[in-house]
Parts: structure tokens; C-alpha cells; sequence
């Protein structure tokens, strides 16, 4: 049932209205006694009573809100973050407080359920590698494997991949928090680009073309290391998806007030509707890649961050004719 002050739209107004019904109704029965002829006091008691009465019928639809809002906090104090209030329409600062109440409702939930993830997923990938370290190495201690330089590098291999990981997730954790500098300042895209395709030539199959595209003297505004991390992660990925043989190619160039750096693959690229959640943590568009079949899913994430500290967008689109095709706006320094 719609409360009869729902139309207005401010408390003040409503509380107002309240008090002058209460006066008004203490008047209306103390004048009514008087000449009915009973005695003052009883007079005055009827007509608070009645006023009071008035007032509590009047005024609680205006305090329900506010009493949801209480229960609903409380619950989430115990940590029930599907609590929700009513919100009616109610077009006053209670029903403004409403609506901020669902909306950081939502947004605990939300987090409550990445941090979820963060666990389960942080827990799956650090019990991979340090299962398979320790069946190595009780394998050497009860002398069923020798240690002999194969399974060292295997076992040195695992350690390398757990630190990779708390690597990963220690820039992640400083790049959400802010508290990763950057030292910006003009750099040239093109030899930034040319040092990652250098490196990536390096571990990249054979049959891998890697090649490069960016006009001399092109100019970004930025962390020329942290750019460089970014960009190193996509060819990395890029590489993964590519078939034997394939092409990876970097290229840059202006766009208006940035320059826009692109790494596109021949590989069976990203369904459009997971375009977006290929950024988020441990996210991976291949399900049935397990770990050890790529990284574990936060270099898009550090990536993002990365870019967006320097004011930058990072999105993924279709290549031409097939394939992926990962693209960085930054600031340009021209």
C-alpha cells in the first residue's frame, strides 16, 4: 500500500506535515471535549492521545525504510550481502538512501564474490606446482628418481613457475592499490616495440613470425618500462594462440591526441562476448586450458591496470581476416 505522503518529495516537508496533523488533531479533540463538557485534564489527555496516535500512524511509513535499512545493515555486518530495501519510487532522501544502500549492497556482494575467486583461484594454481615439486622431490629423497640434472631442471622449472606467480600477484596487488610510480616521461614507441619483439624471438617457435610496424620518432607519454611489460605480455599471449606456422604482428601508430599499439595473431582469437572478461584475474577464454598450458590468467589484468594508471583504454577486438588483435591507446607526447 503506497503511503499517503509518497508524493512528496522531501522529509522535511513530510515531518512538517506529521507535526501540523498532530497539532491539528490535539486541537480537533480538546475543542470537541471542552464542549462536550468534560473536565481540562481528561480534555488534554484525550486530545494527546489522539494526537500521538495520529501521529504514529502517519509517521510510520516514513521510518520503515529506515528501520529495513538497520536490519539490512546488521545483516550484512554478519556477512549477508544479499540483503535488500525496498525502494517504492520514494522520491525523498529516504528513498535516495535506499537506492545507495541496494547500490553498495551490490557492490559488496560483487566484491565478496572476487574475493571468493581470488582465493579458490590463487589456491589451484599455487596446489599445481608445489604438488608436483613435491612428488619430485619425495621421489629423489626415497631414491625411486636419481637426481640427476633432468629432474633438477624439472623440479627448478615448478619453483620458477611459483615465483612467476607471487610476482604476478604482488604487481597486481600494488598496481590496484596505486602504489606502483611511474616514471612518465616521452619515450619512442617504435624501439620499445623493437625490444619486445627481440626478446619474444627468443623463446617464440620457429616458425612464429614475429614482425614489427611502428613509424620512426612516434612519441607516447608514459612509463617506458611499465609499457613495455604490457606490450611484452600480448606478444606473449599472441604467441601461445598462434598456429605453426603464424604471424604476430606488432604495429603503432597516431590516433588523435594518442598513439594506439596494436599485437595481432592468426589464432582462433576471442568470442565477443568474453571480449571484456579477459581482463579480469584468473579469467581464461580457453576453460579446458589448464595451467600448464599457459600463464595463470593475471598478465591481462596487470596489463589493464598498467594502462589505465597511465590514462590509457586496453580492449580486444577481431583481427582480419582471423585471429585476435589486442589494442593500447596511451597518451601521445606530441
Amino acid at each position: 500500500m503506497r503511503h499517503p505522503l509518497a508524493r512528496l518529495a522531501s522529509i522535511k516537508v513530510k515531518l512538517g506535515v506529521v507535526i501540523l496533523a498532530g497539532v491539528l488533531a490535539s486541537d480537533v479533540a480538546a475543542l470537541v471535549a471542552v464542549k462536550a463538557g468534560l473536565p481540562l485534564i481528561p480534555s488534554a489527555l484525550l486530545a494527546a492521545a489522539l494526537a500521538l496516535g495520529i501521529v504514529q500512524v502517519v509517521a510510520r511509513g516514513l521510518t520503515r525504510p529506515l528501520r529495513e535499512m538497520a536490519a539490512g545493515t546488521a545483516a550484512m555486518a554478519r556477512g549477508d550481502y544479499s540483503v535488500r530495501v525496498p525502494e517504492t519510487g520514494r522520491a525523498d532522501e529516504v528513498g535516495e538512501l535506499a537506492r545507495a544502500f541496494n547500490a553498495m549492497a551490490a557492490e559488496l556482494t560483487e566484491v565478496e564474490r572476487h574475493r571468493k575467486d581470488l582465493v579458490a583461484n590463487v589456491s589451484h594454481e599455487l596446489r599445481t606446482p608445489i604438488s608436483a615439486l613435491q612428488a619430485k622431490l619425495e621421489n629423489v629423497a626415497d631414491g625411486v628418481e636419481p637426481a640427476d640434472p633432468e629432474t633438477i631442471r624439472t623440479m627448478l622449472a615448478q619453483v620458477e613457475r611459483l615465483g612467476r606467480l607471487v610476482a604476478q600477484l604482488l604487481d597486481l596487488s600494488r598496481l590496484e592499490s596505486r602504489a606502483v610510480p611511474l616514471d612518465v616521461r616521452p619515450f619512442d614507441v617504435g624501439v620499445v616495440l623493437a625490444h619486445v619483439a627481440r626478446e619474444a624471438s627468443l623463446s617464440a617457435p620457429a616458425d612464429v613470425d614475429l614482425a614489427v610496424d611502428a613509424p620512426a620518432g612516434l612519441l607516447a607519454d608514459g612509463d617506458a618500462e611499465r609499457v613495455h611489460q604490457v606490450v611484452a605480455n600480448l606478444v606473449e599471449n599472441a604467441v601461445r594462440h598462434s598456429p605453426r606456422p603464424g604471424r604476430v604482428t606488432i604495429a603503432a601508430g597516431p590516433a588523435g591526441p594518442r598513439v594506439r599499439i596494436s599485437v595481432a595473431d592468426e589464432g582462433p582469437g576471442i568470442p565477443q562476448d568474453e571480449a571484456d572478461r579477459v581482463f579480469e584475474r584468473f579469467y581464461r577464454a580457453d576453460a579446458a586450458r589448464t595451467a600448464d598450458g599457459g600463464g595463470a590468467g593475471l598478465g591481462l589484468a596487470i596489463a589493464r591496470w598498467i594502462v589505465e594508471l597511465h590514462g590509457g583504454d586496453i580492449r580486444a577486438e577481431h583481427g582480419e581476416p582471423r585471429g585476435c588483435r589486442m589494442v593500447v591507446e596511451l597518451p601521445s607526447a606530441a
